[in-house]
């Protein structure tokens, strides 16, 4: 039996990559995967695909930093599955700039989009779950979360933020059957980090003991983890994949 046989599994930012990664495996693991995303081509292409290959995958463009769209979107995912089991809270931007000459536009942008955008998605979509007494929310943290980052106030921000409502609803959600977790990744091969330069990425691979960049896929794989039943007794944890750069 595949780990996700059945389930009904959210993506948000599941066009590309990790979360296109995200989806891609769940699919393949069985899960009925429904991938939320702003870029449209992108979504519209992947859900494609794995319908092509005969597994159940849905697109929808929604923006996670709007209550009314995600209210909306999650209805018709309730009313077309009739459960959403599974929510891997990945959709995240970036708007990087020193304290000094960050804008309060910038400062804004990130905030909600990867904090307020998980908090809606996870109040949102919890009420479903609580209805099964059942489910699965990972949070996308970062190492940053946990160590900071020069540049990336609003980033870091986020990214700890995150681990902080992820303990948090661990002891709300917990006994009522919903797990919270968080992954927190290190320096991952996006498309994004392919394309910076030679020399930055070779100092990105020297701070890593394993001597290279992750995969989206080995991001995936924790994610799928939290999400299967192999980890009902994992509650509020922080899954740091990073190659040993916090060690």
């Amino acid at each position: 039996m595949k780990r996700l046989e059945n389930k009904v599994a959210i993506v948000t930012g599941g066009a590309a990559g990790i979360g296109k990664a995200t989806a891609e495996r769940f699919a393949e693991e069985g899960a009925k995967v429904i991938i939320w995303d702003l870029d449209e081509k992108r979504g519209v292409d992947l859900a494609s695909k794995l319908t092509g290959k005969g597994l159940t995958a849905v697109f929808k463009k929604v923006n996670t930093s709007n209550y009314g769209e995600i209210e909306a979107a999650a209805k018709e995912v309730f009313d077309k599955f009739g459960a959403i089991d599974i929510l891997i809270n990945n959709a995240g931007i970036t708007r990087d700039s020193s304290l000094k000459k960050m804008t309060i536009e910038q400062w804004q942008q990130v905030i909600d989009v990867n904090l307020s955008g998980v908090f809606y998605c996870t109040k949102i979509i919890s009420e479903y779950m609580l209805q099964k007494s059942y489910g699965r929310i990972v949070n996308a943290s970062s190492v940053v979360g946990l160590y900071g980052n020069f540049g990336q106030t609003n980033y870091v921000a986020t990214k700890a933020g995150l681990i902080g409502m992820t303990k948090t609803w661990a002891r709300e959600l917990g006994r009522k059957g919903i797990t919270v977790n968080a992954v927190a990744p290190g320096f991952i091969a996006t498309e994004m980090v392919a394309a910076m330069p030679e020399n930055v990425l070779d100092g990105m691979k020297a701070k890593v003991p394993v001597g290279r960049l992750g995969k989206p896929e080995e991001i995936a794989a924790a994610y799928l983890y939290l999400a299967s039943d192999e980890a009902a007794y994992v509650n509020g944890a922080v899954l740091s994949v990073d190659g040993g750069m916090t060690v």
